[in-house]
């Protein structure tokens, strides 16, 4: 019987943090890094600050095709491939995003990798790690607080009770505090209104988090936060409370990257974490930065398929941020392949060839919109016991046929020694096929204008749907100053549609828009489409069902 990840996690043999910051030049000096505890670090800003005129390593970034029930893998990919290029004698370095406590405990689990291509110490990353996201809760929260406070003390800025766009955040999946009525309870508990729960991965703090170049820009963008409206309009701004000084305060420690490493004793550097169906999904700028001054060579992830994460990745972060990545890897696995080709979970043991040539429509899709950005391709086939040759060759044959190179992987049960072929591969992609990166539209283009290029390039939709309130809304944004923002669309990751059924590559449906909403101080629009929630339930059956501590005091059924 194979072990879990948690077994293998528990029997990692981890170095000090010390000895991984040693292999990055990372002095030992409470200037550079502090420790927290024996197996993770934060980084000191300062320290990467006296980096900034290093050359940068080569950036690599790691998505997937459409995400089914059977699993694609991306992290544990990523960090696969991390583990293979210092197998071959490269130095690289893997970042990634933080896991939340919703999916941790609700349905998708963790998000520390799986098998012998782990991130470690597994269940301190997956639970509380080092108290960043709370951090981030926190300081969301005192937003809130002193919005209502201020309301409550006589209103001087006028903010109407009816237009308070700040919603207040918590990292679980909750849907009873969707929509919510608070300051009830009479005169001393303030003004009752509406108000409702986003989960803390699709704050904006945490999106500014994650785009803020350092803690002056953090402060910044945090007081430029739109808080709500007056009775005429006008929009009110966090630091119109004087809010983004004692929100900054709670983000001080947070901000730094946090450093631990992988089963091979690889560095990784895991920090932040926004999701990418309803937020952009990617970890923080200033990680990714540390990342390509602290190694040759950097494997980054972009959350879901490479419809959502991929495309935010490129067009808002990048954009962001003057990253520029040398290649795209889209990882896919047969078992998904099957799905898209349309068996059902439990016929996927069985060989079917038929369903993954049916299947491949998915993972041709996400290779033809990747190229819009001018980039380089790999494919890693995550390999799963039940795979059989003749479906591995089909899905080989069909990208050899695209001009694409699928790499079979072994990672999950080999760890770097899995990846050494595609290891190797990325390294000559990168060397010989210069990347020729751009975006999918320009800053200049009309907000709708931009939701109707990712509509129609990305998710090969006939038009959009929005109703005279959504146009009118976009166009008040650009009267305001924020047409040139990059847009962020939320919607369901199981599909290039809005309806979470249609599998494969479905062409000739239409993208309503629900709702939009300006994020002025992480700069981009969100449009909200389809059914997609910002804060996810529970499922039936939640994974907390299964976590628990066992008579060892250990925690057993995480993953």
């Amino acid at each position: 019987m194979s072990k879990s990840d948690i077994e293998i996690a528990r029997e990692a043999k981890m170095k000090p943090i010390k000895e991984i910051l040693d292999g990055l030049n990372v002095p030992d000096d409470p200037k550079a890094y502090s420790p927290m505890g024996r197996h993770i670090a934060k980084i000191n800003l300062e320290f990467l600050d006296e980096k900034k005129d290093k050359k940068d390593g080569k950036l690599i970034l790691v998505t997937a095709i459409t995400p089914t029930p059977a699993g694609e893998g991306k992290t544990t990919t990523s960090v696969g491939l991390n583990d293979g290029l210092n197998k071959i004698g490269k130095k690289s370095i893997v970042c990634l995003r933080e896991p939340s406590l919703g999916p941790s405990f609700g349905m998708k689990g963790g998000a520390a990798g799986g098998g012998y291509a782990q991130v470690v110490p597994m269940e301190q990353i997956n639970l509380h790690f080092t108290g960043d996201f709370h951090a981030i809760t926190s300081a969301h929260n005192l937003l809130s607080a002193l919005i209502d406070n201020h309301i409550y003390w006589g209103n001087k800025l006028n903010i109407d009770v009816r237009r308070v766009a700040w919603r207040r955040v918590v990292d679980m999946n909750d849907r009873a505090l969707r929509s919510i009525n608070v300051n009830l309870g009479g005169v001393a508990n303030g003004f009752p209104r509406e108000d409702g729960f986003d989960i803390t991965v699709a704050s904006e703090i945490m999106a500014i988090f994650c785009l803020a170049n350092d803690l002056e820009d953090l402060e910044n963008r945090i007081g430029n936060i739109t808080i709500g409206y007056t009775r005429e309009k006008k929009p009110v701004y966090a630091k119109d409370l004087n809010a983004q000084g004692a929100m900054s305060v709670l983000l001080k420690e947070a901000i730094r990257p946090n450093v631990t490493q992988t089963l091979e004793n690889n560095p990784a550097i895991i920090h932040g974490g926004p999701f990418a169906n309803i937020a952009h999904g990617c970890n923080s700028v200033i990680a990714t930065k540390a990342g390509l001054k602290l190694a040759d060579y950097v494997v980054t992830e972009a959350g879901f398929g490479a419809d959502l994460g991929a495309e935010k990745f490129l067009d808002i972060k990048c954009r962001k941020s003057g990253l520029k990545p040398s290649c795209v890897v889209i990882v896919a696995t047969i078992r998904a392949l099957k799905m898209h080709g349309g068996l059902a979970k439990d016929e996927l043991k069985n060989e079917n060839v038929e369903a993954v040539k049916k299947g491949l429509i998915n993972l041709e899709r996400h290779i033809e919109n990747v190229k819009k950005f001018g980039l380089p391709v790999a494919v890693a086939v995550n390999h799963f016991v039940a795979d059989t040759d003749n479906e591995v060759n089909e899905l080989i044959n069909a990208c050899k046929k695209l001009g694409v190179k699928a790499t079979l992987c072994t990672h999950w049960a080999n760890g770097g020694e899995g990846t050494k072929e595609l290891a190797n591969h990325v390294v000559d992609l990168i060397d010989k096929e210069k990347a020729n990166f751009k975006f999918l539209y320009e800053d200049s283009a009309p907000l709708l204008k931009k939701v109707e290029t990712v509509a129609k390039e990305i998710y090969r939709a006939s038009e959009i749907v929005a109703d005279t309130k959504i146009r009118e809304q976009l166009k008040s944004f650009e009267e305001r100053g924020y047409g040139k923002l990059p847009i962020c669309v939320a919607k369901t990751q199981y599909s290039f549609s809005t309806d979470p059924s249609l599998k494969g590559a479905p062409t000739g449906h239409v993208l309503p828009i629900r709702e939009v909403r300006l994020s002025s101080g992480a700069e981009f629009i969100v449009v909200i489409c389809g059914a997609i929630m910002t804060m996810p339930g529970l499922p039936r059956v939640p994974a907390a069902d299964a976590i628990k501590l066992n008579k060892k005091g250990q925690i057993e059924g995480l993953f």
